[in-house]
């Protein structure tokens, strides 16, 4: 988290854009922080995308776009299932289009999202897009934190929100439930 990863995703996308190029935009259907179909960055840059959910076969999507796509950007990465993880594949090695995916490896108890750990399996090469934590090393952890400022060590895995809920931790500081 505040790492600036849709940031990135959209520097991307306008850079095929600007030389020309067609990209596809996705993000999950759970992200509706600024409005449905919308990938947009802290920042307060956007652009419209398409959605996917569980059911969303995107490889069927991009094979079906009767245009040229250069490019294929999934947002909020971390939601894909297996399935689809393995349809980014297929749109690579099948479709020849580069994918770029970006997400959050684990939620706020540590744990591994369905996608994240897909992609850590399938993926070509990752990136890794860095943050910091208060401390100042590097943050690998996100914490979720309640109205009261202590963490949550509980619930369900998919709770959407940004700074209002979440912080990145280093290891330590998210071991030992520090927020500062």
């Amino acid at each position: 988290m505040n790492a600036g990863k849709t940031m990135k995703l959209l520097q991307s996308s306008f850079n095929y854009r600007e030389r020309g190029m067609n990209t596809v935009l996705y993000t999950s259907v759970y992200d509706t922080r600024y409005g449905k179909s919308r990938v947009s960055s802290r920042i307060g840059i956007s652009e419209h995308s398409n959605t996917f959910d569980t059911s969303t076969n995107i490889f069927n999507d991009i094979k079906a776009v009767d245009k040229n796509i250069h490019c294929v950007f999934v947002d909020e990465a971390q939601f894909l299932t297996k399935q689809q993880v393995k349809q980014l594949c297929q749109i690579v090695d099948e479709l020849n289009i580069p994918v770029l995916s970006y997400g959050l490896r684990s939620d706020f108890l540590g744990e591994p999202f369905e996608g994240s750990k897909y992609l850590l399996i399938y993926a070509d090469e990752l990136v890794e897009v860095k943050t910091i934590c208060f401390c100042g090393k590097k943050a690998i952890m996100n914490a979720k934190f309640d109205e009261h400022k202590k963490i949550v060590r509980a619930g369900d895995q998919v709770d959407i929100g940004g700074n209002e809920k979440y912080i990145s931790l280093c290891r330590k500081h998210f071991c030992e439930g520090r927020l500062k």
